[in-house]
């Protein structure tokens, strides 16, 4: 592995910021191999060199870690605060890894801020040449016309710090809701401080509330002051919209103002139709009146007879002897050889 300095390489073990890795190196808190290092500048290899920071040794570079928060307003966007005001950090504390913000959104701001510990992607994101868009929802005092809102499309010259002017890129707007303080949609693809605010103060608007909702390929989907890792295809993208390629806009999210009530759909009932042969499967015909005539009879078990008992066939009484052929038929004692006996003596009655 090539050597890099020191202060990246401290970076992107997550122990500082590059910014705070130089002033622990210019304090002599920084060891490589055994001697103390003080001078900026100086490169090592991390997979060779023994580097240890306040006595402890550097494990490798951090897994990268990259999260959308969604920024509520009285919230300082940096990492530690001299005011001692509460800032984002304060929201992500159970973020596996230390992260910090790309880019910034002011205290009276709110909406979708990226954090992460990728140094190369934040710093991607955040030039100018990558031209990553930015969209806000803005309710402004007024109505403004649409001169002044020609003037803001093309772009428009604004104030920065030490009383500069520059001229903002051109930026899309188009109104969302109308009203006596309308909401505004407003796409930019610059990060300037503060640059919306300053951008409707220099027509006579004075913004009264300012939500971000879209960067880049990302978009606002998780309650004030909460936060959600990215997926990997959503990092592939924003790595893709860094490097000045365009990628597939979400949809335009809506203005989350009043939540919807919740609609509920009843099942149709089921009628019975006058039609048998129209009646759909799921319906039941209804059961034919008993004429007022006929009643139930009730019989009992006894009257019952034993062949009427039988459901399925019925006993035949057998034919008489007479009717019966002669192959068949057995012959009597009397015609029987032998077996004839002499006729019995009439009785006598006594007197």
């Amino acid at each position: 592995m090539p050597p890099e300095r020191l202060q990246k390489i401290i970076a992107a073990a997550g122990i500082a910021s590059r910014r705070k890795a130089e002033e622990l190196i210019t304090s002599g808190r920084v060891v490589v191999n055994g001697q103390v290092v003080t001078q900026l500048g100086t490169k090592a290899d991390p997979e060779q060199d023994h580097i240890r920071v306040d006595g402890k040794l550097l494990e490798g570079p951090e897994r990268h870690t990259y999260v959308a928060l969604n920024k509520p307003k009285g919230y300082v966007t940096t990492v530690s605060d001299e005011k001692k005001r509460p800032t984002v950090m304060d929201l992500v504390q159970k973020v596996k890894g230390r992260v910090y913000p790309v880019g910034r959104l002011d205290w009276a701001s709110e909406g979708l801020l990226l954090m992460t510990n990728d140094g190369e992607l934040a710093n991607a994101l955040m030039k100018a040449s990558s031209n990553v868009p930015k969209v806000y929802v803005v309710k402004v005092a007024g109505q403004p016309d649409e001169g002044k809102l020609d003037k803001l499309r093309r772009g428009i010259s604004i104030a920065e710090k030490g009383g500069r002017r520059v001229r903002t890129a051109p930026a899309k707007i188009r109104l969302i809701r109308e009203g006596d303080n309308p909401w505004l949609e407003v796409t930019i693809i610059e990060g300037r401080n503060r640059q919306v605010r300053k951008m409707f103060e220099e027509v006579g608007h004075h913004v009264e509330k300012i939500r971000r909702v879209q960067y880049g390929p990302l978009a606002l989907d998780v309650p004030p002051g909460d936060w959600r890792n990215l997926t990997l295809l959503e990092v592939a993208k924003l790595k893709t919209a860094a490097s000045g390629r365009k990628v597939a806009a979400p949809p335009s999210p809506q203005i989350p103002l009043r939540a919807p009530k919740p609609t509920t759909i009843k099942p149709p009932r089921l009628q019975h139709s006058a039609n048998p042969s129209r009646s759909s499967k799921f319906s039941k015909a209804p059961r034919a009146p008993r004429p007022p005539h006929e009643k139930p009879s009730f019989v009992s078990r006894s009257s019952v007879s034993r062949t009427s008992r039988t459901p399925h066939s019925e006993k035949v009484s057998p034919a008489p002897r007479s009717a019966r052929p002669s192959h068949l038929s057995k012959p009597s004692r009397s015609s029987r050889p032998g077996t004839s006996r002499p006729p019995r003596a009439p009785k006598h009655k006594r007197d």
